[in-house]
């Protein structure tokens, strides 16, 4: 029996098996309103044991880019509203992916035409989003140079994510996941190649550490610890983020703190798949999961460039509890079916992963919907 293919019970959420379907940008939400294209996506995935969405921002600051949707209007909660009813339907389970993205933002996708704020006024160079060009035409454009957070804005974007998280168990979510990865603002204070502060939230470690945890608790207070997640990219070097002297024990001081707050999850990003295509990303080291396995003892996602079998191997090891699968779920609806019978895997297009209509979005068909279509055409 594939312990893969087990049913879970993820800190009291159920799960019908081990495989999450991981967070991707898809950059359809035209008016950062999930649609019925937008619903339809998530239902036809609902066989993941736990889906997580998309990153979508707590606030028109924490945008940073065009198309992505957000959690903090009432036309946005309804329209997530429609996603989780679909998804609850197939009885799937799903978390949203709460974000802001700090710096990596521009001056077009902020209100009044403001500067994005970070841990210190330092831009992350050479770094794009999507946003407006100066002619006012979407496209990708570099990235504005943030201003240092005030004392004052670290408290108001916790209670933005506070009113999000909130938001979400209103749209009937079955709880959040804090984007905490991938450069975005909470790793600008984590990681000391970016945060340079001096005062109560940058130079020690448990500093740097100090907004992320304060949110976590915060969010923990308002929804409950057992309905939040929180996905981690540790040595991860997208948008800017760098090694640091103490970079391992960084990461397991987190955990360990972490550890002690009940949560839904950590999920951990494995940036190898990125390597090929940008040489400054760096991959977890070998040892370091395990690592982080024995200081945080909740239930533990790892993702990243998996496959059915090194997936297998991961809970089974009990390096992980549950396994994150992000692309496969793009071209492959039924990813769990396929890997329960065996069924050879759909390529997906990456030419259709960002914006675009429902091409390479909702057109994927299941193996046995494919095969069907084959005999009536032979």
């Amino acid at each position: 029996m594939s312990k893969l293919l087990e049913s879970y019970d993820m800190n009291g959420t159920q799960l019908a098996n081990r495989v999450l379907m991981a967070p991707m940008t898809r950059s359809r939400a035209r008016d950062t309103v999930p649609d019925a294209s937008t619903a339809l996506y998530y239902r036809q995935r609902a066989g993941a044991g736990l889906i997580v969405t998309e990153g979508s921002q707590i606030s028109v600051e924490g945008t940073g880019y065009l198309f992505t949707p957000g959690i903090h209007t009432p036309e946005q909660i309804k329209g997530w509203q429609a996603v989780t009813k679909g998804v609850h339907e197939e009885g799937g389970k799903i978390f949203i992916q709460i974000w802001h993205v700090g710096r990596i933002s521009h001056v077009s996708l902020q209100k009044d035409g403001a500067v994005p704020i970070s841990s210190v006024a330092v831009p992350a160079k050479g770094y794009s989003c999507y946003g407006y060009d100066e002619q006012g035409q979407p496209g990708p454009v570099p990235v504005s140079t943030p201003r240092a957070m005030t004392k004052e804005d670290i408290e108001r974007v916790t209670s933005d994510f506070v009113t999000a998280a909130k938001n979400s168990m209103e749209a009937g979510f079955d709880g959040i996941e804090i984007h905490a990865a991938n450069g975005y603002l909470f790793e600008q204070f984590i990681s000391a190649s970016c945060n340079t502060r001096t005062d109560e939230y940058g130079g020690s470690t448990m500093n740097r550490l100090r907004f992320v945890l304060d949110a976590v608790d915060a969010m923990s207070k308002a929804i409950g610890s057992c309905r939040v997640g929180i996905r981690l990219a540790p040595y991860g070097r997208l948008h800017g983020m760098h090694s640091f002297d103490d970079e391992e024990n960084t990461w397991l001081l987190l955990a360990e703190k972490l550890s002690e707050r009940n949560l839904a999850y950590v999920h951990l990003s494995d940036q190898e798949s990125l390597c090929n295509i940008d040489p400054t990303v760096a991959a977890i080291p070998k040892d370091f999961v395990r690592k982080f396995r024995n200081a945080y003892q909740g239930t533990l996602v790892v993702a990243g460039s998996l496959t059915q079998e090194t997936a297998e191997e991961l809970v089974k090891s009990g390096v992980a509890d549950l396994a994150g699968f992000g692309r496969p779920f793009i071209s492959n609806p039924d990813l769990v079916e396929r890997f329960r019978n065996n069924w050879p895997l759909t390529p997906f297009d990456h030419a259709t992963f960002y914006g675009g209509g429902d091409e390479g979005y909702i057109d994927y068909s299941g193996y046995e919907q494919t095969a069907e279509r084959a005999l009536q055409e032979n």
